[in-house]
């Protein structure tokens, strides 16, 4: 018989754990106990991501300084000029000072040097708008608004006529509810003299192509009438000037319509754009009535009134008597003033 193989363990009477024969052959394991504790194994550290970088908010307002241009500013937004000028609503001419700013974050339907919304209002604030302006203008001649909720272009045409005789940045955008503009407007009772009327004479005709309005004015005194004008289109716009009107024509002997050398049709008469009884202040370019009033540049260089308000302005002048035409700058007595630039608020 094969005995049993084993070693001490340190003088010790636990046999290890190697495998033996037993008497009948087969393999024998010792059934002392093992340590079968495995050192935990460190799990890695759990990744967190990265928390998302993102933009600085994009910069909407720039403060002018000193020497720059508004070119230079269009550039340093990345946006074209005209972009800027449509954005901020200023003509070409406009001269910039340090401290003005402009908005130079386009088409997001907000002015974002005040916050307000360039969004028609909802209709219920539009038809007290449209209430609040037929109270203003009431003594002024502008046409009432038909109230209906709609701030198109007819209201926008009288808010922006406001806006100039209070003294707000003039621009023929939406007047956003609640506005301090809207409240300035809702608290006026008249309006004053527009900047750039020509106070100084005694009488003046100040036609505003950003508004599309017609001002007529004594000296520094006192407005006189708020007209809807027509002025020129693309390629026949109405120059901006300070004349003094030169010429007058009554046109009698067709009931005041007369025809156009540059632009002749074959009959006068108000269906044909042509002009009724015209006060002539810059070469072939006059104020006159017409049939067809849009509140938009359409005319062919003139600027246009309804025949009812020609004939009042004409009544101020004291020309609503006058038989003959006249060459006279001093007879007819009035200096006029063309200004603005129209932009189409609706455009892209």
């Amino acid at each position: 018989m094969v005995a049993s193989v084993g070693c001490s363990s340190g003088g010790g009477d636990v046999a290890e754990a190697d495998p033996g024969l037993t008497e009948s052959g087969d393999v024998s394991v010792s059934t002392a106990p093992v340590n079968t504790t495995v050192a935990p194994v460190p799990l890695p550290a759990p990744t967190v991501p990265a928390p998302p970088t993102t933009a600085p908010p994009p910069v909407c307002v720039v403060t002018v300084a000193s020497g720059d241009s508004v070119s230079a500013i269009a550039d340093r937004a990345g946006i074209t000029l005209a972009e800027l000028q449509t954005e901020n609503l200023i003509d070409p001419t406009d001269t910039i000072h340090p401290g003005q700013v402009f908005d130079v974050c386009i088409g997001n339907d907000t002015d974002d040097i005040t916050g307000a919304s360039r969004l028609a209002p909802p209709p219920e604030a539009v038809v007290r708008q449209q209430n609040e302006l037929n109270e203003l203008f009431s003594n002024y001649s502008l046409l009432p608004l038909v109230v209906d909720g709609d701030s198109g272009k007819y209201t926008r045409q009288a808010i922006c006529a406001a806006r100039m005789g209070l003294g707000l940045p003039v621009h023929n955008g939406h007047l956003a509810a609640g506005s301090e503009e809207e409240a300035a407007i809702f608290a006026a009772t008249e309006l004053g003299i527009p900047q750039g009327a020509p106070t100084e004479a005694d009488r003046w005709i100040l036609v505003d192509q950003t508004c599309q309005v017609i001002v007529t004015g004594e000296g520094d005194e006192r407005i006189v009438g708020v007209f809807p004008t027509s002025t020129g289109e693309a390629g026949h716009e109405t120059f901006n000037v300070r004349a003094r009107a030169f010429r007058y024509d009554p046109a009698t002997d067709n009931d005041g319509w007369h025809d156009s050398t540059s632009f002749p049709v074959e009959v006068d008469n108000p269906l044909n754009g042509n002009m009724y009884k015209p006060i002539y202040f810059n070469d072939g370019q006059a104020i006159h009535g017409a049939q067809f009033i849009p509140p938009e540049p359409r005319s062919k260089g003139c600027a246009r009134t309804f025949p009812l308000h020609q004939d009042m302005i004409l009544e101020w002048l004291g020309l609503d008597e006058m038989t003959e035409a006249t060459w006279n700058v001093g007879e007819i007595g009035v200096t006029v003033v063309v200004q603005g630039r129209y932009i189409d608020p609706t455009a892209d």
